[in-house]
């Protein structure tokens, strides 16, 4: 695929420029039937942190968009009628407290949810995740549908949501609430439509995905029960157009600093803990990061100390590196490790003499992998058509998202929007537009089916 430079649009997700458009024509909506030959991914290439995952497992399905969206059209116009019970659904699950780590309540409602619709297998595992199974025609692995519960919003913030003209505004109306709403939508349509798919589906509710979670939620399913996962669609948030193909790998790491301290005046001279701790910060703040592949390191928080007027006996800092690459991400996990051991050595150069010197220490807490599932992959090409078939051009872009767990377990997994449109995520002033949502949902369902059908 030909690929120009990347553009920047968010913290968390940037877009290609260009995608080749003889692959979108190819999969552009003439009408006609279009089908694809499902094929082993491609083996990832050592940047892409990747190289010793297993390739894709299904082969040889076909995926008919076009004949999927045409027999879907019932269920969409369904959907699309029950827009305000969706959105109402939305307010509900933004209004129920689901910090990271405490995400019970809101799982809760959602394995409630899951019983009402007569889903099968339902579970709470030891990760917390809430999953439910649909029954396929077959035996074959299944698909799996999943969204996150958890928001970056500690217990006590207010949760109420507004109305603002078209918007509805409150923390977590759209991150992700949206993409919980909309799985159990599709859920609850398959259920009444009496749809059966040759695939089992699976509908996750995840934990732990946003922050120092680290897509624990994730993880869990993704090491147990879901390891045999054919395919995998993350809803996340609002939108029509993107999909996320590329997996954003990050790793994050506390590094602390201890020594004695003492009184700033009668204790001079002992090595000062935070000194140490800002020149490991200049020191990352001066490193030359890499344009291609796009690699970002940031100091994220800093603290340490007692009182003005004592000589700081600890300090921390926490440490935020995102990168496209494997090999990139290797490479900046040691220059923070050089940069921290720098600084402790220097800060103990200066101490006087008889004090004792700081000690450093470097805790990983965090880690997600990278890698991608390539754009000519079918379930890709099935999404990109979908986009196109509800009006909208597709969006591929990276992210870090659930997703990143099965493409690391060389799972094909993509994320998608949920519909609608959102803004100022992981504020109080978060926003989500639902002009237009039901193309989104309709988009989803499509996607979500389509995957469903894929022959072994």
């Amino acid at each position: 695929t030909s690929v120009k430079k990347l553009t920047t649009v968010s913290a968390y997700t940037f877009r290609l420029r260009r995608v080749d458009r003889s692959l979108i024509s190819r999969i552009a909506l003439s009408g006609d039937r279009e089908t694809y030959p499902l094929a082993p991914r491609s083996k990832p290439d050592s940047n892409q942190g990747m190289a010793s995952h297993a390739p894709a497992r299904a082969t040889g399905a076909r995926l008919d968009s076009v004949a999927t969206y045409r027999a879907l059209s019932s269920a969409r116009a369904r959907l699309a009628a029950r827009d305000a019970a969706i959105l109402h659904a939305q307010i509900t699950l933004a209004e129920i407290a689901a910090p990271t780590g405490e995400e019970h309540e809101r799982g809760a409602f959602v394995a409630r949810r899951f019983r009402a619709l007569g889903l099968r297998d339902i579970e709470v595992d030891e990760a917390a995740n809430v999953i439910g199974r649909r029954p396929g025609r077959s035996g074959l692995p299944p698909i799996v549908v999943c969204a996150h519960l958890d928001t970056v919003f500690p217990r006590g913030t207010s949760l109420s949501v507004r109305r603002d003209g078209a918007r509805l505004v409150g923390p977590g109306i759209n991150d992700n609430s949206r993409g919980l709403a909309v799985m159990l939508a599709i859920a609850e349509e398959i259920d009444g439509s009496r749809l059966t798919s040759r695939r089992p589906i699976d509908f996750v509710a995840t934990t732990g995905e946003e922050g120092l979670g680290d897509l624990r939620g994730a993880k869990r399913y993704f090491d147990g029960r879901g390891r045999d996962a054919a395919a995998t669609i993350a809803l996340d948030g609002a939108g029509d157009e993107r999909v996320v193909t590329r997996a954003l790998g990050s790793r994050r790491f506390r590094v602390s600093f201890v020594g004695t301290g003492g009184h700033s005046w009668a204790a001079f001279g002992s090595p000062n803990a935070v000194h140490a701790a800002a020149g490991a910060a200049a020191r990352l703040a001066a490193l030359r990061l890499p344009l291609e592949p796009r690699t970002t390191l940031s100091v994220g928080r800093i603290g340490g100390g007692i009182s003005v007027n004592s000589i700081p006996d600890h300090a921390w800092l926490e440490i935020d590196l995102r990168s496209t690459s494997g090999e990139m991400l290797d490479r900046y996990e040691r220059e923070i490790l050089l940069a921290s051991r720098a600084a402790c050595e220097e800060e103990n150069n200066r101490r006087a003499f008889g004090t004792r010197a700081l000690s450093m220490a470097i805790q990983p807490i965090g880690t997600r992998p990278c890698g991608e599932t390539s754009v000519e992959h079918p379930l890709v090409r099935h999404a990109l058509a979908a986009t196109r078939l509800v009006g909208r051009e597709p969006d591929v872009a990276t992210a870090s998202t659930d997703a990143n767990i099965p493409i690391a377990r060389g799972i094909p997994a993509i994320a998608i929007g949920a519909g609608g449109r959102g803004g100022d995520a992981h504020t109080q002033s978060e926003w989500f537009d639902n002009t237009d949502g039901s193309r989104g949902v309709s988009r989803a369902l499509t996607i979500v089916f389509g995957a469903a059908e894929m022959e072994d």
